[in-house]
């Protein structure tokens, strides 16, 4: 059987390495296809492999449909948007990500991003401190715990809201305020770090109303997706208040808009940073390749998101 690592933006070689030792131990084939530039190529790759392990690159239908042999797609990382469910789904494809590989890289970028903006982005003039401030965090799993607990270690005020965790020992454990709601989160936050996923839910529900509602000089961090934004909503917001500040992790559509508009009040990082550590690369990469393993050779569907 063999497994086809696609990444248009490789692995770091140490992670490569670790890849190919594990797929090969367990007797299996490892195909490589780095840095490609063209979807041709990533349609040739797939022809002949049961598994696929991948980055951000997108197995969409067509790749999907082109996999013949395929049985299984592990994302490395967290995020799995970049995969189209139902297409792997209909062929009874198993589809995987690797949650908490990266978790501590993209809450590490989140607290360095708070530092960022309340100095006002390294330029001369008065800044302010995190410490005493109060840090909501909206979805509390694997990233935003760690933010959470980053936080409080500065000192921070610690909020959260999370609609699929009811048990309160969640946060009280971590000394951490439940919120019952959305709005009642940004109301109180002087930072907010979002962590929510893009669903049909999600998606667009960041925009106007709750910009609007949050405390004089607040900082929205967004380390999520950009789909979860309303852009619009949001780019009114700020117009409306010359003290709401944006940054973020990806990038806007509208980007050069809120860049020319708002100045030192947004800052987008020039390409998604997230999971841009040696330490997140390797461990999101050893862990796709065992969790490809362990499916191909024992079954196990640990973490399946298709089910």
């Amino acid at each position: 059987m063999k497994v086809l690592v696609a990444t248009e933006k490789p692995f770091a070689k140490k992670a490569v390495d670790g890849i190919k030792e594990i797929i090969e131990a367990a007797g299996l084939e490892l195909v490589l296809l780095e840095k490609y530039t063209d979807k041709a190529q990533l349609l040739e790759a797939v022809a002949d492999v049961e598994g696929i392990i991948i980055r951000s690159d997108k197995v969409t239908a067509e790749v999907i449909a082109a996999a013949k042999n395929l049985k299984i797609v592990v994302r490395a990382g967290a995020g799995y948007d970049n995969v189209d469910l139902a297409a792997a789904s209909e062929r009874g494809i198993v589809v995987m990500n690797t949650p908490g590989q990266n978790s501590n890289a993209v809450a590490e970028l989140a607290l360095g991003m708070m530092v960022y903006m309340a100095r006002n982005q390294f330029n001369a003039g008065t800044g302010s401190e995190l410490q005493g401030k109060t840090l909501a965090i909206h979805a509390y799993g694997n990233v935003g715990r760690l933010v959470g607990l980053k936080g409080k270690a500065l000192g921070m005020n610690v909020i959260a809201y999370d609609p699929f965790i009811t048990d309160e020992a969640v946060f009280e454990r971590d000394g951490v305020k439940k919120m019952n709601s959305v709005a009642e989160l940004y109301a109180a936050a002087d930072y907010l770090s979002l962590h929510i996923p893009a669903t049909a839910e999600t998606k667009g529900s960041i925009g106007y109303d709750l910009a609007m509602s949050m405390p004089k000089g607040a900082t929205l961090v967004n380390t999520a997706r950009k789909e979860v934004i309303n852009e619009e909503g949001l780019m009114k917001a700020m117009e409306e208040r010359e003290d709401l500040k944006y940054i973020t992790d990806v990038a806007p559509e509208a980007k050069d808009a809120y860049a020319e508009k708002f100045g030192k009040r947004y800052f987008g990082t020039p390409k998604k940073m997230g999971a841009e550590t040696a330490e997140a690369n390797i461990n999101a990469g050893l862990a796709a390749a065992r969790q490809t393993v362990g499916y191909l050779k024992e079954g196990i569907t640990k973490f399946q998101v298709n089910k």
